[in-house]
């Protein structure tokens, strides 16, 4: 088939900065000192032999972490960046806490999110010196919903927890035919509105009820509350929103917990919900030895209720809390996490702070401008087939990372194509099974055979007609008459309106319209036609995602058709890429050999991986265009949100890192990222993108090539100078000189030091924000003589 061989095969070299940068040296992190409890705690200290079995035992703590787990009373905020050892930190201060302080197991509340997370501080906590079986066993390291079903439970509530999402969507479906509203709204949707309507504690009576939609919806969420209620069950929201309940109303039972948990840890605290946040308050705050850890740079979650003002606004909520930052990262190397750096520093809404990394590392980050999609995934696959068949890496060292799920459609039918082997940690569905895109889909197979029934059943919504009247109509008939098209069996629908069947009538003529066409075209004409103003003014669309997503997608589609010169090819292909995952899944298990990951950003955070490539980052997608299209002051928060999920995508790398900007997204012209090339200029403006350079990311972004070879780790420092977007100057050489940096971490003020150190001031103060400058040094192009 045509479409799986247009592949330029022009080489091009991976750079070393992106097309389009203004400054070509490579961002890199401060080293940090390599001082560790080893010499920070003397042997005359109290606590010393703790430390030193700690020490014995492989564990030695930095300066900040230290200070973290040394803690004893008062509210602590624990700063943890990206690979900062946030986990070790909660673990030994636990272990100091009973060893050293000689506080009761019991006495101590350690609260997280994942039932993993929980079960490794529980393992990592019973090896820690001096800690007894009964120790663990009285300890409290749990989750959230895990420690509040525990309190409710303990107080005789036994309702049953309903979260299996296949049996959910099963119940919501027969709930909506009691309605009179088939498949009116996805599942999936419906139960997200209901946990976003829970966590922030607003009861279903009053929700709005406006319009014919927000009718809908209340009457399908109360009839499914009732279904609860009626035979005893309750899902996990609902286990945190009854415990609120009952110690609001226990005084009795709150007092009790508060008296009990005398120290309290939360981990992971930058995705806390409102409803979380106060349950913790509330145990806390008598004792107010409350220490949480996180990361507002890695604030992602905020369309789940987590928000990043917890973490912001904490001195407020607990005046004469101290803050520790742990800022020294033991994951990347120097020139990956330097490149976090440059990418958040942008961001306003933030604590200022500048890892420091402790791998100095040769490979740097690489930047491929390939021309399309199916480039970029052919520049992927290349590579890494490459490195398992030289014996460097295996498939399993390989993440792929992407802004949202329809961005690794070509990569993921490569992948199904060649057998290679992949682990999708989305729905593993494919853009062509999905509810929005089948549809347009079932127009194109009706074009090929118009007597395909199951295509029929699937464009019938769009035709405002019920699925099962309306097939039952068409199948008695045709046992009456067959017709070479049974669609045209609609026009003599029993009760079907004339302005109705001409509606029907134009849908019939436009799938025979589409029988010569392109598929590329044939969407396009379905989109105009129709589709795209179906979508848009279909409420229960609009309630399932943001329409920016929708049309994501469909362009997607478009893209993807693009490749194939007739409908048949096309319809053929998407066949056969389903036949094969299918195929794929039978065979193999979840826990199957070393393969490669997938996933999306905001699916990889917490996670970590020797070789990362980010795919996709180009505006329009990371950033989304959802953000770049706000309205203001919301799109200045949503581009905050957005570059924190660039810099977790790139923070997930320990070894290698690509980041890869195809000059065609979704059939479009593509700018690299803006958060990409931020990381290459000094800030015109705390948290602006610098203006002059968008230009140039344009003059980038006309200047894609068509395939990208990608070097090895071992031969990344060999990698000659990119050439420049326009193809004419290489990129400079570079040297380090001293120099004076600004200490504040989000400041970007330096200056060279010129003279000898002895003429140099003993201290200076930063031109710009006045903070604290300190020696050092910085990359700088090397002067060329004249």
């Amino acid at each position: 088939m045509k479409g799986k061989t247009q592949l330029d095969t022009h080489v091009q070299p991976v750079r070393q900065t992106p097309p389009g940068a203004a400054e070509k040296a490579v961002p890199q992190a401060p080293l940090a000192s390599a001082q560790t409890t080893v010499q920070l705690v003397g042997p005359g200290e109290e606590d010393a032999a703790y430390f030193r079995q700690l020490e014995s035992r492989g564990t030695e703590l930095n300066e900040p972490q230290l200070r973290a787990v040394r803690h004893f009373t008062g509210p602590l905020l624990t700063i943890a960046g990206a690979g900062s050892g946030k986990t070790s930190v909660l673990i030994c201060r636990t272990g100091h806490l009973l060893s050293v302080r000689k506080v009761q197991a019991r006495n101590i509340l350690l609260v997280t999110f994942s039932s993993k997370a929980a079960a490794e501080m529980r393992s990592r906590i019973a090896k820690l010196p001096g800690i007894t079986e009964r120790d663990i066993s009285q300890l409290e390291a749990r989750t959230f919903h895990s420690f509040f079903l525990q309190i409710i439970r303990r107080q005789g509530i036994s309702l049953e927890i309903f979260n299996e999402p296949r049996r959910q969507h099963i119940l919501l479906k027969q709930l909506m035919r009691e309605l009179g509203t088939p498949e009116a709204y996805p599942p999936e949707t419906l139960l997200a509105l209901l946990s976003s309507y829970k966590i922030n504690r607003m009861a279903l009576r009053d929700l709005p009820e406006g319009t014919s939609h927000e009718k809908a919806v209340r009457s399908i969420l109360i009839r499914y509350e009732s279904w609860m209620q009626a035979n005893g069950k309750m899902d996990f929201d609902d286990v945190l929103l009854i415990a609120y309940n009952v110690l609001r109303e226990n005084s009795e039972l709150l007092r009790m917990l508060q008296n009990r948990f005398e120290y309290v840890m939360v981990d992971e605290f930058q995705d806390t919900n409102g409803l979380q946040y106060e349950l913790i308050r509330m145990i806390a705050e008598p004792q107010g030895n409350l220490m949480v850890v996180g990361d507002d740079d890695q604030t992602i979650y905020t369309f789940n209720g987590a928000r990043s003002e917890f973490i912001l606004d904490f001195e407020k909520m607990y005046p004469g809390a101290k803050v520790i930052t742990l800022d020294i990262n033991y994951r990347s190397t120097a020139s990956i996490v330097g490149l976090g750096n440059q990418i958040i520093r942008r961001n306003v809404k933030r604590r200022p702070k500048k890892l420091k990394a402790t791998k100095a590392g040769e490979a740097v980050p690489g930047y491929l401008r390939p021309k399309s999609a199916e480039d970029e995934a052919e520049a992927v696959i290349r590579h890494i087939q490459g490195e398992v068949e030289q014996k460097r890496r295996e498939y399993g060292d390989f993440a792929v990372l992407f802004r949202s799920a329809s961005s690794c459609r070509a990569l993921l039918e490569q992948l199904v194509l060649r057998n290679i082997p992949y682990i999708d940690y989305g729905d593993g569905q494919l853009l062509y099974q999905h509810g929005l895109i089948k549809p347009i889909m079932d127009y194109l197979r009706l074009s090929v055979n118009r007597r395909d029934f199951e295509a029929m059943e699937g464009i019938l919504p769009t035709m405002y007609l019920g699925r099962e009247k309306a097939m039952a109509h068409i199948r008695r008939q045709e046992a009456v008459q067959p017709k070479k098209g049974p669609l045209i069996h609609l026009m003599t629908m029993p009760d079907c309106k004339d302005y109705h069947k001409e509606k029907i009538r134009e849908k019939l003529e436009l799938i025979r319209d589409l029988t010569p066409m392109k598929p590329a075209a044939a969407i396009k004409l379905i989109r105009k036609r129709f589709y795209d103003a179906y979508v848009e003014t279909d409420e229960k669309q609009a309630v399932t995602q943001h329409k920016e997503m929708l049309k994501e997608m469909l362009d997607e589609l478009e893209s993807s058709a693009a490749r194939f010169d007739t409908i048949p090819e096309f319809v053929e292909f998407v066949n056969e890429i389903a036949a094969k995952t299918t195929m794929g899944r039978q065979e193999r298990s979840p826990e199957q050999g070393s393969r490669i990951s997938l996933m999306t950003i905001h699916r990889s955070k917490g996670l970590e991986f020797p070789v990362v490539f980010v795919i996709g980052a180009v505006d329009g997608s990371l950033p989304h265009s959802s953000a770049l299209d706000a309205e203001a002051p919301d799109k200045a928060a949503a581009l905050e949100e957005e570059r924190r999920l660039a810099y977790v995508a790139v923070t997930r790398a320990r070894e290698e890192l690509f980041v890869s900007s195809p000059a065609s997204f979704r059939g479009r012209q593509a700018a690299v990222s803006r958060f990409v090339l931020g990381a290459f200029a000094a800030p015109s403006a705390a948290g602006t993108e610098p203006a002059a350079k968008r230009p140039a990311a344009a003059a980038a972004a006309r200047a894609g090539r068509t395939s990208v070879t990608i070097r090895t780790a071992a031969a990344a420092r060999h990698i000659p100078a990119a050439s420049s977007a326009a193809g004419g100057s290489s990129q400079a050489a570079t040297e380090t000189v001293a120099a004076w940096i600004c200490g504040a971490g989000g400041c970007p003020a330096w200056s060279r030091i010129t003279g000898p150190a002895e003429a140099e001031p003993p201290a200076k103060s930063c031109p710009l924000c006045k903070s604290p400058m300190s020696r050092g040094s910085r990359e700088v192009p090397v002067r060329q003589s004249k």
